[in-house]
């Protein structure tokens, strides 16, 4: 061990059994390394890192989400390794100061992401939802004409982790799927053609089915708005499993009620949680669930998550670069 890794210390708040420390404590190489995470937390839906305060101040390096309220305490941090994709809580004012890097945990969400969505397109072609609340009214009714994904075009904007996982589902039941990212030069597995943001207006009229899959951003802040929705065809199926704010959501409740889209299959929402008086909770076109898509509802995720981890405490130890590198 250098002499330089003997004064960094990693604070490990994962849930790790006992035989998982002891493959963090070989790949850490010497380096210090206080394990503060529960193995109890291994079942529920979201990891948060508790992390004493005797630990805070001295930490070089946090594998685990604490509250971004406490950033200020972290004084010695260098590296936070995310068990979430989204690091937005850290990276604006008031989180962590713009010289510690920040890794996140994409490529552990996108199966379990990407099979909600696909769940719930399936559950709006076939008007499950509807025929769900009529069972819950005791009403025997004919809901009308589904539809089919069978040479259906996915328009999947985001063609990340789990835009890629969508897009592999898609083309398994018979879908062409069109991608839309920053980079259209960079392909993705899933994706038959790829486009830039550029192209989005002359797209969505293709769309049968829309599914986003976007972080949170300025330039992603009401993509799809009252003027975009008018683009899409009456048949269509707007799907959001990424950040709520992507779509403008008063906008998307007006389109549904006078019957512009087929549906809307939302598990993200703006506001979050959407407040009790929204439109979109009475609107039957609209299935809402409260972003469960990601969390640790499937047992793999936690596995990626760990093995993510687990791989840059090897990098961090012998001073190599990291994988998934959000911030440097």
């Amino acid at each position: 061990m250098t002499q330089e890794n003997a004064n960094k210390l990693i604070v490990n708040a994962l849930p790790l059994t006992g035989e998982e420390r002891e493959s963090f404590d070989k790949a850490a190489c010497g380096i210090p390394q206080v394990f503060v995470g529960d193995e109890a937390m291994r079942g529920e839906m979201v990891w948060r890192a508790n992390i004493p305060e005797q630990w805070r101040a001295r930490a070089s390096a946090v594998i685990g989400n604490f509250p971004a309220s406490d950033a200020a305490q972290y004084t010695a941090i260098e590296w936070l390794q995310t068990v979430s994709a989204g690091v937005d809580a850290y990276t604006r004012p008031g989180g962590l100061p713009s010289d510690v890097m920040i890794t996140n945990a994409t490529g552990a969400y996108g199966q379990s992401v990407a099979e909600h969505m696909f769940a719930m397109m399936w559950t709006l072609m076939k008007q499950v939802h509807r025929y769900a609340s009529a069972q819950r009214d005791h009403v025997w009714h004919d809901e009308g004409p589904a539809a089919s994904p069978d040479g259906a075009v996915a328009l999947i904007i985001g063609t990340g982790d789990i835009g890629s996982h969508f897009g592999r589902l898609a083309q398994a039941v018979g879908m062409q799927t069109i991608g839309v990212r920053r980079n259209a030069s960079v392909g993705a597995e899933g994706i038959e053609r790829m486009h830039g943001f550029e192209d989005l207006d002359a797209l969505l009229p293709l769309a049968d089915v829309v599914a986003m899959a976007l972080p949170s951003t300025p330039q992603t802040h009401h993509l799809i708005d009252a003027a975009r929705l008018t683009l899409l065809k009456p048949t269509a199926i707007v799907l959001n499993a990424g950040r709520g704010d992507a779509i403008d959501c008063q906008a998307l409740a007006a389109a549904l009620r006078e019957g512009k889209l087929r549906a809307a299959g939302l598990d993200v929402t703006e506001p979050e949680p959407l407040p009790a008086d929204h439109p979109l909770w009475d609107e039957p076109r609209c299935l809402i669930t409260p972003h469960v898509a990601g969390g640790l509802h499937l047992a793999q995720t936690g596995r990626r998550i760990i093995e993510i981890a687990l791989e840059n405490v090897t990098r961090y130890a012998q001073g190599r670069e990291l994988k998934n590198i959000v911030r440097r």
